[in-house]
């Protein structure tokens, strides 16, 4: 059985941390279809520290279990004590980001921009493994261009260091998310790390690329980001698939209208109401587009439901426009 230290893993997929995504609502329900483990939101470890309020929030993990919390910065101080403050709220396994391509995020030396200096990445790894009890993971990238490919350099120091899980999204900073990923790419990392639990990631939205994905880079599991788009059931589906090779359809018809009306009532709950509302609107664009139904949506459709001070109107509308979903193939 694959473990991150002594916290075992329920199956070979994992939900990517994504900013703006994977917040608490969205994790509990890709939970509940079955991923084996959710991580949260990037949050940047100085803000967490100085009690910045979206910090605090994106930090949480009431329900999850294990929570793992992703860790983002450039000082070795902010490091450990985020890390340190994140534990003691309860995460059960600290994630250091070394892969977000933003701009906002690399022209603060955070994210990937941390692959053009392997030594000083080191020192926010030493320092956050100094600081806590829990295991400690590394998400990064390919390296920063074509021309600095430095994972495998970057997964042996870390892992030697302590770090017990790598993942490795299979394009460089540079591409951000252009082309298409380089599974086979990763394989250079597994040659170096044999010994502890590798994840590819990068474009994995169906079956049929979770069983490329693990045949290509020797990874021992996957883990899927903009795959899960309006459709956060697709983790545990591809799951399933590769404990079982059952391909089970989509949530449809009462199913589905339930679970959008869920998503929608739990974001207002986590945000308050204005906020909520507006959060809601990328999902609701994506539950569309996922369903076949963006199409159909009237002009203003999206405009009127997501500005409606009326939630129980907005419940009732959403209901009867998602329950009209036909079954289908779910990737």
């Amino acid at each position: 059985m694959l473990t991150i230290g002594n916290i075992p893993l329920k199956n070979k997929v994992i939900l990517a941390p994504m900013s703006g995504v994977s917040d608490l609502p969205f994790r509990r329900i890709a939970l509940r279809y079955g991923v084996g483990l959710v991580v949260s939101e990037m949050v940047a470890s100085e803000a967490l520290c100085t009690g910045h309020p979206e910090s605090l929030m994106r930090a949480e993990g009431e329900g999850i279990d294990p929570h793992i919390a992703q860790l983002a910065g450039k000082d070795p101080h902010w490091m450990g004590e985020g890390a340190r403050m994140a534990e003691k709220a309860g995460a059960d396994v600290i994630d250091i980001n070394m892969g977000c391509p933003a701009k906002k995020v690399t022209s603060g030396y955070s994210g990937s921009a941390l692959m053009k200096d392997l030594d000083h990445a080191m020192t926010l790894v030493e320092a956050t493994l100094e600081a806590v009890s829990v295991p400690v993971t590394l998400k990064m990238r390919l390296g920063w261009d074509e021309t600095s490919i430095n994972a495998p350099e970057l997964a042996k120091r870390a892992v030697d260091a302590g770090v017990q899980m790598i993942t490795v999204h299979g394009r460089t900073r540079s591409q951000f998310y252009k082309g298409k990923a380089d599974w086979r790419a990763i394989r250079q990392v597994r040659d170096v790390v044999p010994d502890v639990p590798l994840v590819a990631n990068g474009d994995c939205c169906k079956f049929e690329d979770a069983d490329e994905m693990l045949a290509q880079s020797g990874a021992d599991l996957v883990m899927v980001g903009r795959g899960a788009y309006g459709r956060p059931w697709v983790p545990g589906r591809i799951a399933h698939y590769l404990e079982t090779g059952e391909r089970l359809a989509d949530p449809h018809g009462e199913e589905l209208a339930a679970l959008v009306v869920e998503h929608y009532d739990a974001m207002l709950e986590q945000y308050g109401f204005e906020i909520g509302v507006r959060a809601f609107r990328k999902h609701m664009g994506w539950y569309l587009e996922a369903a076949g139904r963006l199409d159909d949506a009237p002009q203003g459709f999206m405009r009127g439901l997501m500005t409606s001070l009326d939630a129980d109107l907005v419940r009732n509308t959403l209901y009867d426009w998602f329950v009209q979903v036909p079954m289908r193939s779910a990737a």
